[in-house]
């Protein structure tokens, strides 16, 4: 019996194609009943591999939890910080090492990077400001409350631990946590470099830091167009970091988001957000979709209200929203074949294509 992720691992280093290894599965199942084919534009992740990586992941957090309170009374935060990291790590040593646990693994990161980054703010002498910051650092507005070097500093230092750990554990989701933190080093450098520009400045230099984000997505994307790789799991994440940089930004210079939206200006939303859609479509990944959901809803409110409907315009816009969402979904892979159709070819080829029979 050939493992799935030995096949995965070939095809990823080039010893088979992907091709060969379809024809290995299907030698190895025949005979038995065929399972249902699994097609790229169903986005599947590693994200879990049993309820055992749950059951795992509950005593991670019960464990570290008790190593975090134990280490802050007697070593202060930057005590407790280190001793986070170093036992996350040490943790991911068995089960992401060893054991090659899906869940255990994506936690046990991102409590690393969090405490590494934590850890190096407060050595610095963010301390208690670091708390206030974090919460509003998409809109900047918290900026005042942290030192822009400190912030770049620590947002480095965690660039740099988390390249280490990729180099160690080889867990997808390392690379948008790096790229996250590389983005809080752009952030802090560019508000301590230019603290007298407008928001809107800030918001445009969000929008090429998501667009740069995506791009490295779209180029583990374009290497792996049958996504049986690895490498199809790091531009999930990719995706997920760099569509909510490009949505927020993107659609928040259309309007203000504490301001009462105007019919004109939903109007420009909801046209943003099926661009996007399209996008989303073209390129098989959901991200967008998600990150916009949010906006649209509230373009469709606006929109809603503005016909006369103010006493069902609630339950209206989230019955717009939920028919728009299941027709996508239930229209996929035909509107798929659609698009790909009026691409390049050059762009076509090298994306994933859909399987109107799966």
């Amino acid at each position: 019996m050939i493992a799935s992720e030995i096949l995965a691992k070939g095809v990823e280093r080039g010893i088979i194609t992907a091709e060969q290894a379809e024809r290995l599965r299907a030698l190895e199942n025949a005979g038995e009943p065929p399972e249902l084919p699994v097609s790229p534009d169903d986005e599947q992740l590693r994200f879990i591999s049993g309820f055992s990586d749950i059951f795992v992941t509950i005593g991670l957090a019960m464990f570290i939890g008790a190593v975090g309170y134990f280490a802050l009374s007697s070593n202060g935060p930057v005590g407790m910080w280190i001793a986070v990291a170093v036992t996350a790590w040490l943790l991911a040593e068995f089960f992401t090492r060893l054991r090659r646990m899906a869940l255990p693994s994506i936690v046990l990161l991102i409590v690393f990077a969090w405490a590494a980054f934590a850890a190096s703010a407060v050595f610095l002498g963010a301390g208690a400001r670091l708390y206030s910051f974090l919460p509003s650092a998409w809109g900047l507005s918290g900026l005042d409350g942290i030192e822009p070097a400190i912030l770049a500093s620590a947002a480095f230092l965690t660039v740099l631990l988390t390249a280490l750990h990729y180099w160690r554990f080889r867990v997808p989701i390392t690379i948008a946590a790096g790229c996250g933190a590389l983005l809080l080093t752009v952030m802090g450098l560019a508000y301590g470099l230019f603290p007298q520009l407008p928001h809107g400045a800030y918001s445009a230099l969000t929008f090429v830091c998501g667009l740069a984000i995506f791009g490295l997505a779209m180029r583990f994307d374009m290497t792996d167009p049958e996504r049986l790789t690895r490498r199809t799991d790091i531009a999930f994440w990719l995706h997920l970091l760099a569509a909510p940089l490009i949505v927020h930004s993107l659609i928040g210079g259309v309007f203000d988001v504490g301001a009462k939206l105007e019919p004109k200006p939903a109007v420009a939303v909801v046209a943003v957000f099926l661009a996007l859609s399209l996008v989303a479509v073209l390129i098989d990944r959901r991200a967008l979709l998600v990150s916009g959901l949010a906006y649209a809803g509230g373009a469709f409110w606006t929109l809603i209200r503005q016909a006369g409907l103010s006493d069902i315009t609630t339950p209206l816009t989230i019955l717009t929203l939920g028919v728009f969402v299941l027709l996508l979904s239930a229209g996929w892979k035909p509107l798929r074949a659609g698009i790909l159709k009026l691409a390049p070819s050059a762009l076509t080829r090298r994306l994933p294509q859909p399987s109107l029979s799966a």
